[in-house]
């Protein structure tokens, strides 16, 4: 494994992350899942995501449990707050009050008395942005929290923030979490360029394309048997704009460029992330330690000029560059 640092700070993280959106949802039981935290940390991955709002909470529990006996200071952990934990008004969003009571809450569910990484899981737009970097701050200097970052934020949103920050001496942003992959690139025109000037790391979910990018749904197949197409619960709407015919024609151009490469499609798709010097790291999702194992030898891969043309030309006018995709929703609509 190999490692970067988170932005401009003095922290490294390993380049590739697990992370439990999916892992501890529908598909896979706690034991199963812990066998998958097990195994990234015996691959030497020691960067875990998570967020409050994944499985219902049940997601920091299980990371929690699985975490428990290893070093504190060996890994490093992130986690979120903005989606809906409950059913009432102030169980959402990024209010003063919801941020407090999340983080409190968090840190019980994962069994720790600190979280390396805390992070708004998307912009707040009733919310003024001044009480949610404020309580951010609070956090800091409280102890509960090392670091923050944000996740899906324009580049408008992130320059408003740093001002705010700047102006009152709050610590800031050094992380951003957006979807990033060879098909979703609506970071590279805005986001990335405003990050490498303020020193803000990017650790990009979703590097496969919810897994398209991995090969396994062929066009003119079905979906296979308990894939993430297949099960509501683990994302069947999110990947259903990249089930579309041409694009699984594009993707499955990708196969000989990956073996060229001496990868599989899903280390190809990884290490193509990772060229992006911004990125601090990728997160990946498992359902079981072999995909674990797979996937870690994506780090530290170099892909020459030719192979990421190639990746280029295979994909042809289908990546979505538009900045403005980044968009986010009202969390109490």
């Amino acid at each position: 494994m190999d490692y970067r640092r988170l932005g401009s700070t003095g922290m490294y993280v390993s380049e590739i992350s697990y992370g439990n959106w999916i892992t501890h949802g529908s598909q896979v039981e706690a034991e199963a899942a812990i066998k998958c935290v097990k195994t990234a940390l015996d691959e030497g991955i020691t960067t875990f995501d998570t967020a409050d709002v994944y499985a219902g909470t049940r997601a920091e529990v299980v990371l929690g449990k699985a975490l428990k006996g290893v070093r504190r200071e060996s890994y490093e952990l992130f986690t979120k707050v903005y989606w809906p934990t409950g059913p009432g008004k102030n169980d959402r969003g990024l209010s003063r009050k919801h941020i407090i009571e999340s983080c409190n809450a968090s840190l019980k569910r994962l069994k720790t008395d600190h979280i390396d990484l805390y992070q708004m899981h998307r912009f707040d737009v009733e919310t003024p942005l001044e009480e949610s970097l404020s309580a951010f701050d609070d956090l800091i200097r409280a102890g509960k929290v090392h670091y923050i970052g944000f996740s899906e934020w324009s580049a408008a949103q992130i320059a408003s923030a740093l001002t705010i920050q700047d102006a009152h001496g709050y610590n800031r942003f050094v992380s951003s979490q957006p979807q990033y992959s060879a098909l979703w690139r609506v970071i590279e025109a805005e986001v990335v360029p405003l990050s490498v000037k303020e020193g803000i790391g990017q650790i990009v979910w979703s590097p496969m394309a919810q897994g398209v990018l991995s090969g396994k749904y062929l066009p003119g197949k079905k979906a296979p048997a308990g894939s993430r197409a297949t099960d509501k619960k683990s994302g069947a709407g999110m990947i259903s704009e990249w089930l579309r015919e041409e694009v699984l024609t594009a993707v499955a151009k990708l196969a000989p460029v990956a073996k060229e490469a001496g990868l599989t499609m899903s280390q190809l798709a990884i290490a193509w992330v990772l060229q992006n010097p911004n990125v601090s790291s990728a997160i990946m999702g498992a359902t079981k330690p072999s995909q674990v194992r797979e996937n870690v030898k994506a780090a530290g891969v170099k892909l020459d000029p030719s192979t990421m043309r190639a990746i280029d030309t295979a994909l042809g006018k289908l990546p979505e560059k538009d900045p403005a995709k980044n968009e986010s929703p009202n969390p109490r609509a």
